[in-house]
């Protein structure tokens, strides 16, 4: 009896072994985008960002057999590409979008260069933790096996929103993103404290590729993000600019996501090629649905994407 009740249970374990694994880079390159939008500028260019971190963690975990010295490889690899997107974005005159495709550009190219020679080595994966111990079954065991870099992911996304809403230097960059000339007359750095944010994001998605190639699935190629650092942008109009809505949003992505393996696995095969497209035909849905003016300012930041 215990067996056929695990029988019918084989789908959703599936689902949430797969949100817990594929959440991480989601939620990462989110909480990294919702800092980046609230300081009031757009990074289209964290899907680089994302592969350059996932190549960097995967290399130098192969070469040091330390795979925390690879996401911390990862994060700063992310605040190089932070810097050189926070100095073009904030020329005279430039345009975000034409940054971050720059940047997409750019951090792909890097990636896909230096990461050829580590396509076939096998690096040292992060150890994970078992919240599945206390139960005999091995398939509640799988499901539950967790990578510290989720657990870490969920502590930022409420101290991030804590920071936004309790702290100075949170109150600086809300006031950046809304009104840059109002944060002037303040005596705020409007640059430095975009450059800081900006940065700080991007070192955030740099985690979110250590968590692609440490993790899951735990290897490199240059196909590993799927487009997941672009999906942020939409995942974010998605939780409203906040922080924990955005834990919840990359919950929700990341389950998407695991929606075609979880059934393939079981044997569910019908259809397999419209549930692996679900979570872009999601990215697709919110962006239709927030195309309105009305909706999408709802929320966000007042000088979002603007010269000021």
């Amino acid at each position: 009896m215990a067996q056929d009740a695990l029988g019918w249970m084989s789908v959703p374990l599936a689902i949430v072994a797969g949100t817990l694994r594929g959440s991480a880079p989601f939620l990462f390159v989110s909480l990294g985008e919702c800092l980046t939008e609230k300081a009031g500028k757009i990074n289209l260019g964290l899907e680089g960002t994302l592969l350059t971190g996932a190549m960097t963690a995967y290399a130098v975990s192969y070469l040091t057999k330390s795979p925390w010295l690879g996401v911390f490889a990862a994060g700063m690899a992310g605040v190089v590409l932070g810097l050189i997107h926070a100095w073009l974005s904030q020329r005279p005159k430039v345009s975000d979008v034409a940054v971050g495709i720059a940047m997409i550009i750019f951090g792909s190219g890097i990636a896909f260069f230096f990461g050829k020679a580590f396509i076939q080595p096998k690096a040292e994966q992060l150890p994970l933790f078992d919240l599945g111990s206390w139960s005999s079954y091995p398939q509640v065991q799988e499901a539950l096996r967790v990578s510290p870099l989720l657990l870490i992911g969920i502590a930022i996304a409420p101290l991030m929103q804590w920071f936004f809403s309790s702290t100075r230097w949170g109150l600086y960059v809300r006031a950046v993103g809304d009104s840059p000339s109002a944060a002037r007359a303040m005596g705020i750095s409007v640059v430095g404290v975009r450059t800081l944010a900006i940065v700080s994001g991007s070192f955030l998605a740099g985690l979110g590729g250590a968590s692609l190639s440490l993790y899951y699935p735990g290897l490199w190629s240059e196909r590993i993000s799927s487009g997941q650092g672009l999906m942020a942008v939409a995942l974010v109009i998605f939780a409203r600019w906040q922080p924990i809505h955005c834990l919840w949003a990359a919950l929700f992505f990341g389950g998407a996501q695991a929606l075609g393996p979880s059934l393939q696995a079981v044997g569910i095969g019908s259809y397999r090629y419209l549930f692996n497209a679900f979570p872009y035909i999601l990215t697709l849905v919110i962006i239709i649905i927030t195309c309105s003016p009305r909706r999408t300012l709802s929320g966000s930041p007042g000088a979002l994407g603007t010269n000021e």
